[in-house]
């Protein structure tokens, strides 16, 4: 068995080098800050916008592309000067005036409209408005997880709303019709996946926890029914500081129920659906889906795939520190349950021959099944290498991946290393059997 599985190992070489190393290709530039103005249509389900994206020069720039969704580019202006652009296949070409040299900065600005299908979702009857993931579905942007910029963002809404968004909260504007800027501007840079907002007719209840501000937000729920359901939030950002040796970065953590998500992070906001806010009313443990969203908060937002070959590392491990935190709140059967979980979806998987290496080739059309290998399988290898090591071992090594990546972009070999610094030797066939490959069955 184990000279079968060194043949394996050195067959698999070189693909496995160049898997592991796999992230998005280099870009001439990069982006250093979007600035953002929108003003969302509710009623209408579409919104205008301009943003302006400015950008440093990593070599000579004569193009500037960007993720624009289906959004409708109305001008792109350099120093007021048109510019000319094109759109194809959800990417905006942008010609520059002049090119700009290595090492210098530049900007371009973008007035633009749409209806997005996806990315922005409205809820008329709620006044609701709140965004979804992709971002290039309603700002022009790099919309990869390995470019990292700064957001100002202003959002324009008619009075009586509230909001939330990405960032430090700036004092709202009353413009001259009586609609309010709502402003947020973040002090690091940030993948561009974790920018969002939600804002509508809500409810409000607010709590201090040690340095961060908590707030709560919900059309349907009371402020007394959401201090209830979200009870343990002070307690899971204080479980995950101290899991990833960093702690909270921000203000304020803020988590809101909107009309329908399956749950979606953001940087310092998390959204929940309404149904789910009453499930944890009717069940105070049923809080894993606010305990995943606060682990990115760590993992995910702070250290996060450097493409989405590697996204196990954000999906997977925000599963995998769920199930560490029910550990903590509720006990080991609570952690237990969720492994369970994992491993009976590895074997359907397994079953129906969809089982597949944690790092893709490619992640251009991910299947359900697909996404069940980096959320679930991912949380389970993960389960399996705590086994490996040993508590001390194991959680030392996580620790030191997360403060060495700390606002950086990983591959899962950056995360293998940290492992084997922790443990002292090679990981390498542990990680080729579950990492880089599909894996042997158990038993």
């Amino acid at each position: 068995m184990a000279c079968r599985s060194l043949l394996h190992a050195l067959l698999l070489m070189p693909l496995l080098f160049a898997v592991r190393a796999h992230a998005s290709a280099p870009r001439a530039f990069d982006v250093i800050s979007y600035e953002v103005a929108l003003e969302p249509d509710i009623q209408q389900k579409r919104l205008q916008g301009k943003v302006t994206v400015w950008f440093d020069a990593v070599q000579r720039v004569q193009t500037l592309t960007l993720d624009a969704g289906e959004l409708d580019i109305a001008s792109v202006t350099q120093g007021g000067r048109a510019l000319q652009f094109e759109q194809t296949n959800g990417r905006l070409r942008i010609t520059l005036a002049e090119p700009i040299p290595s090492g210098a900065f530049g900007n371009v600005r973008i007035a633009y409209s749409g209806a997005p299908r996806f990315g922005l979702e409205f809820a008329p009857e709620r006044d609701e408005v709140y965004s979804v993931f992709s971002t290039s579905q309603w700002m022009p942007s790099v919309d990869a997880p390995d470019e990292r910029a700064r957001l100002h963002l202003s959002l324009t809404l008619p009075a009586g709303l509230l909001a939330a968004g990405s960032g430090r909260a700036k004092p709202p504007r009353t413009l001259a019709d009586g609609r309010i800027e709502h402003r947020w501007s973040s002090d690091s840079a940030l993948p561009a996946y974790v920018y969002g907002f939600a804002a509508g007719r809500y409810q409000e209840a607010t709590r201090q926890h040690a340095a961060i501000a908590l707030r709560f937000l919900s059309v349907d729920r009371t402020p007394a029914q959401l201090q209830t359901l979200f009870a343990r939030t002070g307690d899971m950002l204080d479980f995950f500081a101290a899991r990833a040796g960093l702690p909270y970065r921000g203000e304020s953590y803020q988590q809101a129920l909107v009309k329908s998500t399956i749950g979606q992070e953001m940087a310092g906001l998390s959204l929940m659906s309404e149904d789910y806010g009453q499930g944890v009313l009717d069940d105070p443990d049923d809080t894993a889906l606010m305990a995943h969203e606060a682990a990115h908060q760590w993992w995910g937002n702070r250290v996060t795939c450097a493409s989405w070959e590697h996204f196990w590392l954000n999906e997977g491990m925000a599963n995998f520190m769920t199930a560490a935190y029910l550990q903590h709140a509720q006990g080991e059967a609570a952690y237990q349950a969720q492994v369970q979980g994992w491993r009976t979806r590895l074997e359907a998987l397994r079953a129906k021959g969809a089982d597949h290496a944690l790092v893709y080739a490619n992640w251009d059309a991910p299947t359900g099944d697909d996404r069940a290998v980096a959320y679930r399988k991912g949380a389970y290898v993960l389960h399996l290498l705590r086994g490996e090591l040993g508590e001390a071992v194991f959680w030392r090594g996580l620790r030191d991946y997360t403060r060495t990546y700390d606002g950086r972009s990983v591959v899962s070999a950056d995360f293998q290393r940290a492992m084997e610094k922790a443990a002292g030797r090679s990981l390498q066939p542990f990680f080729d059997e579950w990492v880089y490959t599909a894996g042997a069955a158990e038993g």
